[in-house]
């Protein structure tokens, strides 16, 4: 009995360890982060009130993990949420990146909600991500997208990156016949490998929006310095007159912990972020005209461990557009201090 026991035992050690050499994951990962906001207009904050307000950035939980089913073919999955069960909004769960896909010798390929290819090509150009001060308040294109196929190849030479995204119609009004994003990338956005990052990227149809993007970014010493130039072109017929260039800059300097960080960015396509959110709802856009805004900030970093990130920024927005035929001015300030724990 006590010989049957133990091969028992054995047998299922192995055959978990056999699985676990296979397998990795799932993993269990998440991000909490809240920040205390004064905004004079609140526009560009979460919750969109003016004020002082606690903001929720895109707090996340998630799982990911991959499994290999032969030497060349491996099965990756991910389901994430955003949670905004730290405010009043009602909404707990909100979609995020969630896909099944496959990794092969010719590429990756993942099918499901993802952001697009064209979203990605921003690489860590925004060093405000996911705050009040991110660049998709002047820049269109920030999409993550469902019903959607992303592919992205091998990096060939150990230093290009060829990638797509494809959406089905299935679940998206769309006035175009197809929704499709191709990028280039060259370089490492994180710095590892290569000090340097740059991207070029174009879609068509996707949220109804034409749009072509440059991105560079390079490090020297403790400096990272940035460029983003982006051309956006409605394709709403209500909205046709909506067209325009929009381009960031950034700098940021490394002290050990510490970074300092600043940006300077301009549109005047009207398709951002900011502008729909002035108008109260997009449709409202169809009777704008002479949009022009400026993005100012400034703010620095603090890590106090791997997991733990101290923030704070000011950030000033001024511009004008003209809305039903009156002039509007675009001015809002902002001062945050926020704190971020990754898990």
């Amino acid at each position: 009995m006590k010989k049957n026991l133990i091969t028992a035992a054995i047998l299922s050690c192995t055959a978990m360890t056999s699985f676990t050499a296979l397998a990795d994951g799932p993993n269990f990962y998440g991000r909490a982060d809240l920040a205390i906001t004064n905004s004079s207009e609140g526009i560009a904050t979460q919750n969109q009130k003016d004020g002082t307000v606690i903001e929720n950035n895109f707090s996340w939980l998630g799982v990911k993990g991959s499994e290999k089913i032969s030497d060349d073919v491996e099965i990756l999955y991910q389901m994430e949420f955003g949670v905004s069960n730290f405010d009043n909004s009602g909404n707990t769960f909100a979609a995020r990146n969630s896909f099944l896909g496959i990794k092969t010798v010719a590429g990756t390929a993942l099918v499901g909600r993802n952001d697009t290819v064209f979203k990605a090509a921003e690489g860590g150009f925004d060093l405000f991500g996911n705050s009040n001060s991110d660049i998709d308040l002047l820049v269109v294109g920030q999409n993550r997208e469902a019903d959607g196929i992303s592919y992205y190849s091998p990096k060939i030479a150990d230093l290009v990156t060829l990638n797509a995204t494809y959406l089905m119609d299935d679940n998206h009004e769309s006035t175009s016949s197809s929704m499709y994003a191709l990028s280039a990338t060259v370089g490492d956005k994180a710095f590892k490998t290569h000090n340097f990052y740059a991207a070029a990227a174009y879609q068509d149809g996707i949220s109804d929006v034409e749009a072509y993007r440059g991105v560079v970014q390079a490090k020297f010493g403790d400096f990272i310095v940035g460029g983003l130039y982006q051309n956006s072109k409605s394709q709403k017929a209500e909205l046709a007159h909506l067209e325009g260039d929009s381009y960031y800059v950034n700098l940021a300097y490394l002290m050990g912990n510490l970074k300092l960080k600043a940006a300077y960015g301009y549109d005047d396509s009207g398709l951002g972020k900011y502008a729909s959110r002035f108008a109260n709802d997009t449709s409202s856009l169809e009777n704008m005209s002479d949009f022009e805004i400026n993005q100012f900030s400034v703010g620095a970093d603090y890590r106090v461990s791997p997991s733990t990130l101290v923030y704070g920024h000011y950030t000033k927005y001024d511009g004008d557009m003209v809305l039903n035929q009156t002039s509007q001015s675009l001015n809002d300030d902002i001062v945050t201090v926020g704190l971020r724990y990754d898990f």
